[in-house]
């Protein structure tokens, strides 16, 4: 015997699961997420501003 299945639930979830895929296409299309951006720029700052942390007088020249 089959299982009883709610329409509208169902739309709504196929719904949602096609969403979802077309996001998860345009992520990869588009590139990195607004966090993996954010993430990335404090990473470089950081390694930046500890770079220019070593520096010596002699270095400025």
């Amino acid at each position: 015997m089959s299982k009883v299945v709610n329409l509208s639930n169902f739309r709504k979830q196929k719904a949602r699961a096609d969403k979802r895929a077309a996001g998860d296409a345009n992520a990869a299309q588009h590139g990195l997420s607004k966090a993996q951006k954010a993430l990335a720029k404090a990473r470089l700052e950081k390694a930046e501003k500890q770079l220019d942390g070593h520096k010596t007088d002699s270095d400025e020249t």
